[in-house]
């Protein structure tokens, strides 16, 4: 939906422009995950799924935590 002023060439550039940064941001996304995958099978180190989803868990709470204090 178009903000009040703007043109219908000003959405479309603008929705390119977000798809650009999007694709952009998957594709590093996915590289990193590729680079990760590489080393551990080089190195033989792994890390548990249960590691790692306790330590996004943490940082989730961590950041809600902040969030609602700045919303106090």
């Amino acid at each position: 939906m178009l903000a009040d002023g703007e043109t219908l060439s000003e959405f479309v550039e603008a929705s390119v422009r977000a798809g650009v940064e999007r694709r952009r941001v998957q594709a590093e996304f996915i590289a990193r995950g590729l680079r990760s995958r590489d080393e551990a099978r080089r190195t033989g180190e792994y890390v548990e799924a249960d590691v790692v989803l306790e330590g996004l868990q943490r940082k989730l709470d961590a950041a809600r935590a902040q969030l609602a204090k700045q919303r106090k």
